[in-house]
């Protein structure tokens, strides 16, 4: 099997793969997204031969588009441009949760400050604030009062991407001190960890502990309809808990799983690899 590797960075996330790839013999291209030029005929000669591109951009608009072209190529490529789209953007997931009857936290989008304040009192203090389009759990806010309101909700509106023009407001979940990741391969999962923080962001990359979560069955069916819902793939299903069952508040698809990898039993990266190798007909694989 050849495989493109499309990347903006080599995180510890891409050492691990590149070494499981090669260690089975696999044949790997690094792509440097930012080296490439996308036309409307042709893939860039970096593409050349590869039987599968594994998108790991850093940058969400890299992603998006770069994916495309692949698929516009007929190369096939993980994650799926449809699916890549419809998790980069915070609302469309929301959207597409709700819509699959998958629980997920109440939300609100607004256009205008006005419109986004009326919306967040209509929820009380506390809720949440979020960009659309972002991770690692940057400029997530939680609003505890109308005056802290009013001056995030102007924040957003002078800071120019019309992005943050777009007001994605949330319901605050009490969750026990904790969240949970799940890295899912085409809705199997592979792998969970819980997150536990005394701040009420509990994401790994703001420094989160990590720990091994055995999943129960409700939690592994929403799993698999929370991923059958946006496209399938390799994903990050962010989950919490509540007083009954599980609401899903997040899915990943470029999603990064060293701490997880470090917090199971799991060789996650090899478990990846055996997925991906179904993605290609058996004769390229061996």
């Amino acid at each position: 099997m050849h495989v493109g590797l499309l990347y903006s960075r080599i995180r510890k996330d891409e050492k691990l793969l590149l070494a499981e790839l090669r260690d089975r013999g696999h044949e790997v291209t690094k792509i440097d997204v930012r080296d490439q030029t996308f036309g409307l005929d042709e893939a860039p000669e970096a593409f050349e031969d590869v039987d599968l591109v594994l998108d790991r951009c850093l940058a969400t608009s890299r992603s998006l588009y770069a994916t495309r072209f692949c698929e516009a190529y007929g190369i096939p490529v993980v994650n799926a441009p449809d699916t890549a789209e419809t998790c980069a953007d915070k609302a469309k997931t929301s959207i597409a949760l709700a819509g699959a009857g998958v629980p997920t936290p109440e939300t609100k989008v607004a256009f205008t400050e006005e419109a986004a304040l009326e919306a967040i009192e209509s929820f009380g203090y506390p809720c949440v604030l979020k960009p659309v389009v972002g991770s690692w759990g940057r400029l997530v806010a939680k609003v505890e009062s109308r005056s802290a309101a009013e001056a995030i909700l102007e924040h957003k509106a002078t800071l120019g991407h019309y992005e943050h023009k777009v007001f994605y407001v949330q319901e605050f979940v009490e969750k026990p001190g904790r969240d949970l990741r799940v890295l899912a391969a085409d809705g199997e999962p592979v792998a969970a960890m819980a997150r536990s923080s005394d701040h009420w962001l509990t994401n790994a990359a703001k420094g989160a502990e990590t720990a091994s979560f055995e999943l129960d069955d409700e939690a592994e069916a929403l799993v698999e309809t929370a991923s059958d819902v946006v496209g399938g793939g390799l994903l990050g299903v962010d989950l919490m808990e509540l007083e009954e069952g599980y609401t899903v508040h997040e899915i990943n698809h470029t999603v990064e799983f060293k701490a997880l990898n470090d917090a199971v039993d799991v060789d996650v990266p090899a478990a990846v690899v055996d997925w991906l190798e179904t993605k290609v007909p058996q004769e390229v694989v061996v």
